[in-house]
């Protein structure tokens, strides 16, 4: 058996979403802060992403987490978040996989009730806090970086659709958040190659008109996300499709669309703080979420958002590249 490269990785799920988490085979990649190591290794590593999230080793609606050492002194480990679509600065999903799987194979210190686990992300510090019982990760309760709303009530020319209302909130990515009934579509999963077109054409027409760029995170200047609204959503429960560029949707509720959400709902004084808040996703798993204070970032009024959801460790492998082989990014179909 030949090999140039080898992965070890254990697998997980957050109420249906995958988290491939990378913990040997990378090293340390370059880099004084988590988003410097972000920003190079999409620039000079990327074929490792496309490797292991690709087909045949991944799919069209793969997602992982790269294990480093964390930049800061107040954290415990790093992480580079990435998927099919790019490198995100933040995942919510993503870092309740990461967070069970620390927990389950015993990548840090285990305490019951709760483990807590600080985590240098590239867009800041993430706190996770596991509910453990008996040894098993039960839940992750993940306190994200501040969330804010970019642009309340703005439209943009959608070629196709015409002119789309929509709100474009961050929460660890930029997320347009536009009603199901702008674009007279239903919350159907039949009809889901429908949404995904129009929400690629709301994303290009955001990004080709006016990009949003994030005032402390370098490389974050697009919108990548359309959180699509089901008819009927509250800021009790609130109901979406989450189309993502390059065109899939997510399968968990979205932990930092979560986020986005529920600094839009508080902006427009629906939510308050301390009061739980449900998403739920395309396939019907939730995730709880809560603000608990306000802040600010550049002066824009700021929320923190924690989330609460579940993980699964679904299997434990190690991915290889054999130097013959034709296809040594993968592919996507």
């Amino acid at each position: 058996m030949r090999s140039t490269r080898m992965f070890t990785a254990v697998d997980s799920h957050t109420e249906g979403m995958p988290t491939r988490v990378v913990t040997g085979g990378m090293g340390v990649i370059p880099g004084a802060t988590m988003n410097e190591k972000r920003l190079h290794f999409m620039e000079h590593l990327d074929d490792v992403r496309l490797l292991l999230m690709n087909e045949p080793r991944g799919h069209a609606a793969m997602s992982g987490a790269i294990l480093q050492p964390s930049t800061r002194a107040d954290a415990d480990w790093g992480v580079v978040y990435i998927e099919v679509s790019g490198c995100l600065p933040m995942c919510g999903h993503g870092t309740i996989g990461v967070a069970t799987v620390l927990v389950e194979t015993g990548m840090v210190d285990v305490v019951e009730p709760v483990t807590t686990i600080r985590l240098d992300t590239p867009a800041g510090l993430v706190i996770a806090r596991v509910a453990v019982s008996n040894g098993h990760a039960d839940s992750v309760t993940i306190e994200n970086v501040p969330a804010y709303v970019e642009r309340l009530d703005a439209v943009i020319d959608v070629p196709g659709y015409g002119t789309i209302p929509y709100t474009l909130a961050f929460g660890g990515n930029f997320y347009a958040m536009v009603d199901l009934d702008a674009v007279n579509l239903p919350f159907e999963r039949s009809r889901q190659n429908d949404i995904i077109a129009a929400g690629l054409a709301i994303m290009t027409a955001i990004n080709e008109q006016d990009a949003p760029h994030h005032p402390q995170i370098d490389g974050v200047d697009h919108c990548h996300h359309v959180e699509f609204i089901a008819p009927g959503s509250d800021a009790t429960l609130s109901r979406h499709a989450m189309a993502i560029h390059p065109g899939w949707f997510d399968r968990s509720p979205c932990g930092t669309g979560t986020s986005a959400r529920m600094a839009e709902l508080w902006a427009r004084g629906e939510l308050a703080l301390d009061t739980d808040f449900v998403n739920e996703s395309f396939i019907g798993s939730r995730f709880v979420g809560r603000l608990i204070s306000t802040t600010e970032v550049e002066g824009r009024p700021a929320v923190i958002p924690t989330i609460t959801g579940r993980a699964w460790v679904t299997g434990i492998g190690q991915y290889l590249l054999d130097p013959s082989d034709p296809f040594p990014t993968g592919f996507q179909f």
